[in-house]
């Protein structure tokens, strides 16, 4: 097989090896997709200001988060059901962050289970907890990932109710993530509110992630009660529609958390100058989830790796272009609005590749 050589590859490899549910479980959203297509559209809102003359021979694209040295400033995101996607699951997309080396978020709705992959890797995860029960039972999954060596837990908020996938509902297909068993233990996630959180700082030592905060006054609360790192989220789309992107909520929240705490971010973040515009607005790591699926579909654990040095080479070549050496030169006047040239759309990134066999 001929490497890949672009994102675009990667996304039509994906597309050739995954059935149809399969791939609309990656690659829809909620309703009507209003958010999902949102988070493209605030993207490619934003323009970059490109300096000239400047050295540019060596760049470094590399970050620190939670004490560790990433190669570039991005993480896997959490994503149930992985081995929907390839058998390996969540072990390939683990044991490739750690080859090239960024941290992975595991899901506790994904397999194998975390403490399986702990050997596995030599780069401490971060675990991701979908609450299904009181805090004696987030207490035991704490445990677990502590036990399995990870450097942080991320508590999902954007869940408090399932949002309405049509295109799983219309086709009667129910992932395993909406099981009956997950469904009846769901009144946990719908109860957990800041109480909550403030009794697990109190509780716990390890740095605390809260992912699905999408205004001002929410990461200022987050801050407030000791988080360690806000996520801006809205669930790739997938749960409120008619959100708003979160690349335009970004700059708000940074805002609000003034320094106290570090700001990851996803949302539709399909390309290399995706990245580098959320670290100009603020972002200390961006979170990729369906572009790291794709790679998973298309070749497992290599083509993560391969998904992750391609990006490698766009963020370079973009800071390069841009006229930056470095993550932290770069800041909001590298930016500016900027009419989008296509229809937003998760996959309108890669114009080059038909993906006319949608399915809805």
């Amino acid at each position: 097989m001929v490497e890949f050589q672009t994102l675009q590859e990667i996304a039509r490899a994906a597309r050739a090896t995954l059935g149809q549910n399969a791939w609309d479980y990656l690659t829809g959203g909620g309703e009507s997709e209003t958010t999902l297509k949102r988070n493209r559209l605030g993207l490619d809102s934003i323009g970059l200001r490109q300096h000239v003359c400047r050295d540019v021979t060596q760049i470094d694209a590399s970050t620190e988060l939670l004490g560790q040295t990433l190669r570039l400033p991005v993480c896997t995101a959490p994503m149930g059901s992985l081995e929907l996607l390839e058998p390996v699951g969540a072990e390939g997309v683990v044991r490739a962050a750690d080859e090239f080396g960024v941290t992975a978020f595991v899901s506790s709705l994904t397999k194998p289970e975390i403490e399986e992959m702990a050997p596995k890797t030599n780069r401490p995860m971060v675990y991701q907890i979908y609450v299904r029960g009181d805090d004696a039972w987030v207490a035991k999954f704490v445990k677990r990932a502590v036990d399995a060596g990870c450097n942080a837990v991320c508590f999902t908020v954007d869940l408090a109710l399932y949002g309405r996938r049509e295109r799983d509902m219309m086709k009667r297909y129910r992932p395993p993530t909406r099981q009956a068993g997950d469904l009846a233990a769901f009144r946990f996630q719908t109860a957990w509110n800041w109480d909550n959180v403030k009794r697990f700082k109190d509780a716990h030592d390890i740095p605390l992630i809260i992912k699905g905060i999408a205004t001002a006054e929410d990461a200022e609360t987050a801050v407030e009660l000791g988080v360690d790192v806000v996520y801006v989220s809205n669930h790739g789309g997938r749960q409120l529609d008619h959100g708003c992107a979160t690349i335009d909520v970004l700059a708000e929240v940074a805002a609000a958390v003034g320094g106290k705490a570090k700001i990851m971010i996803d949302g539709g973040f399909m390309r290399g100058t995706d990245v580098v515009k959320a670290i100009a607005l603020g972002a200390h790591a961006v979170g990729l989830g369906k572009l790291i699926g794709m790679g998973l579909a298309a070749d497992g654990q290599h083509g993560v790796v391969r998904t992750l040095e391609i990006l490698e080479e766009e963020i370079t070549t973009t800071l390069g272009l841009m006229g930056v050496t470095r993550l932290d030169q770069l800041d909001p006047g590298f930016l500016r609005p900027a009419p989008p040239v296509v229809e937003p759309d998760l996959l309108s990134p890669y114009p080059f590749i038909d993906f006319t066999d949608k399915g809805y």
